[in-house]
């Protein structure tokens, strides 16, 4: 029986597009996703981290297609080659997907839901860094997730900093880094615990490394010390015990009556 032979499929699916976005979107993304990739790896999870790639999500259709700012597909190691664009009738369905809402946000508000419903995600986030105390139609979170029973819903609509993300099994914390919006990782008690950027973890090891040279320093001083102690002991010593014996030889001389 012979190997039969693989499907060719004469679609065309474009790996990028025309349009560009906003700086902030890409600079929330640049920092989020290694910061999941991170965590992921922490928790010895095989899964990839990947930001701004193409989904489609109907076969033959390459209109029917969205590109997460970030997102995460368990089963796929971080490790391995990158790709131009995940087809999810192959399988490659999110488990987890950030929509970072630009300029046109009723757009993000309304169809990211959609596509990321029909493509299978687990889980969705839309976060929308210009939304303030004082907005009145932009909302800073929300959070759709897959529910039993009631499909791919919204389960969460807040101001609030942080959204806790079941599929990551982390929280995603809003902050201002030098007065620029940005999102992190965070974990334990409430989220306060935030998994470390790499220029934090390079700052811990170095200080690490000058507390552990610090600290073999002043050992080494410290036998420095303790040996010139013990040094000067037993040239105190010595010279004691020669005067001493210089004095009962004078003693046993006059003894002697010499």
């Amino acid at each position: 029986m012979g190997v039969a032979a693989k499907r060719i499929d004469a679609v065309h699916y474009p790996e990028s597009d025309d349009m560009g976005e906003h700086e902030l979107q890409r600079f929330i993304a640049e920092l989020l996703r290694p910061l999941i990739a991170r965590w992921l790896q922490r928790q010895l999870r095989v899964a990839r981290a990947g930001a701004d790639t193409f989904f489609y999500f109907v076969e033959g259709d390459p209109r029917r297609v969205r590109a997460p700012d970030v997102y995460v597909i368990d089963g796929v190691s971080q490790d391995a080659l990158e790709v131009g664009s995940w087809k999810t009738w192959e399988g490659n369905r999110p488990s987890f997907a950030l929509e970072i809402a630009g300029d046109d946000y009723k757009k993000d508000y309304l169809e990211a839901p959609a596509d990321y419903d029909a493509m299978g995600v687990t889980e969705a986030v839309i976060f929308d860094p210009w939304a303030t105390a004082k907005s009145r139609k932009r909302v800073r979170w929300q959070v759709y997730r897959r529910v039993a029973k009631k499909g791919f819903v919204r389960v969460e609509s807040t101001m609030s900093d942080r959204v806790y993300c079941e599929s990551l099994g982390a929280w995603l914390r809003r902050v201002e880094v030098d007065g620029h919006v940005r999102l992190r990782v965070g974990f334990g008690d409430g989220g306060e615990e935030l998994v470390p950027t790499d220029a934090e973890v390079a700052e811990a090891e170095r200080t690490v490394r000058r507390i552990t040279e610090a600290q073999a320093s002043a050992e080494r001083l410290a036998r420095q010390a303790a040996e010139e102690h013990a040094r000067i002991e037993k040239t105190a010593r010595e010279k004691a015990e020669a005067e001493l014996a210089s004095v009962r030889a004078e003693l046993e001389r006059l003894r002697r009556g010499g």
